[in-house]
């Protein structure tokens, strides 16, 4: 491979490392905000013991296992993207001793 693409790759893979950071940044605030709804509708849901803040709370523990899911393959793809990078790298080193 040349020197110019493992370049462009490299800087692809840098520009998409720092996008999906700023996106894990927000989904770690997100999902802190719908973990603590779900304990709020949690403990609404024990107090009051209705069917419908069970269901309350039932809704709001599957956003935030959703956004948890979320999170778990943003992590994945930034490891995969970080390995890639770092075997560009060896590359672009390689290729210049």
């Amino acid at each position: 491979m040349s020197r110019s693409l493992l370049e462009r790759k490299l800087s692809s893979a840098t520009n998409r490392l720092r996008e999906l950071r700023e996106e894990l940044a927000v989904a770690d605030e997100q999902l802190a905000a719908l973990m603590e709804a779900a304990d709020d509708a949690r403990l609404r849901a024990l107090v009051s013991e209705t069917p419908l803040a069970g269901l309350d709370h039932q809704e709001a523990q599957r956003h935030a296992d959703a956004m948890q899911h979320h999170r778990a393959d943003l992590v994945r793809r930034i490891e995969e993207l970080e390995r890639s990078q770092d075997e560009l790298l060896d590359r672009l080193v390689a290729q210049i001793d």
